[in-house]
This record gives C-alpha cells, structure tokens and sequence, in this order.
C-alpha cells in the first residue's frame, strides 16, 4: 500500500510540473547570483541581481529575455541585458538554457555567449524554486572576463 501511495504521489507531482510547460504559458523571475559563488579573473567580490521573464513557444521551449545589475569589488559595477531560450528537457522542471548578454561597464563592454542548466522546483502549481549553473564567455578577454558560476532565484509560471 506504502508504495502505491508514493507511486500515486509521483504521478501527481510529475502531471503538475509538466502542465507548467505547455505552450502559451508566461514566466517571471527574478534570481540573486554572486555571494563568491561565481568565479571570473577580474573579480575578487561580487553580487547581482537579475529579473527574467519568458513565454513558452511550444510545449518545453521557451524565450527568454533578462536584465541584471552586478556589484563588483575589483572592477566596476555593470548593467547588462540578454535573450535566449531554454529547454525543458524532462517534464519535473531540468532544463538547459542559452543565450547572449551584452555587459556594459564603465571600462568595457562585451557580448557574450551564455549557457546555463539548472531546476525548476515546484513549491505549488505555478512557483519555483530554481537554482542554475551558468558560464558567460567573453570576447574581450577570455581569461579575465569569462565567469562560471551559481544562481538561485524564484520564478512564477501564468
């Protein structure tokens, strides 16, 4: 009976999720990344903010558009802004995203390329949870302005 119940409970989550990723559906979020938990060579401290938002083209692909402002202690403060896609690739909520920002500081600015992968967890029908995984590569110098790093945020799906 015990794993019945728990079997039934799995479907009932999994069917929730993956009403989220049906085509038509809206998104907002907005996420905090840095804390030191993101890594570049020009960068000793930083932190960001950043907000998001998204429209399901077809069932588990959607377009992105975001916009964030970074802190940093070693260079200076940047404003950037970007457009993407990302990919459900199974219906509990992983996904794998890409896209480009284009950064504009006060020293510099740069294109670059963006990929990320990360979760969407579900706290009821339509709020998440969603930590990421991301790395930005630069054009302007690769070694001092490429990041890797981590990001947690809260989306809502409508």
């Amino acid at each position: 009976m015990k794993k019945l119940t728990l079997m039934m409970v799995a479907l009932l989550i999994s069917v929730a999720a993956s009403a989220q990723f049906e085509q038509g559906k809206k998104y907002v979020g907005a996420s905090l990344t840095g804390l030191n938990l993101s890594y570049s060579g020009s960068e000793k401290g930083h932190l960001g903010v950043m907000a998001k938002g998204g429209y399901l083209l077809s069932d588990n692909l959607m377009a992105t558009g975001w916009a964030s402002y970074e802190t940093q202690t070693d260079i200076s403060d940047a404003l950037t802004v970007g457009a993407g896609g990302r990919y459900y690739i199974i219906q509990n909520g992983l996904f794998l995203g890409a896209g480009v920002t284009f950064k504009h500081a006060e020293d510099y600015n740069d294109f670059m390329p963006t990929v990320q992968v990360g979760y969407a967890f579900f706290l009821n029908g339509s709020v998440t949870v969603e930590p990421e995984i991301y790395y930005e590569q630069s054009f302007k110098n690769h070694k001092d302005f490429s990041k890797i790093g981590f990001r947690i945020g809260l989306g809502i799906y409508l």
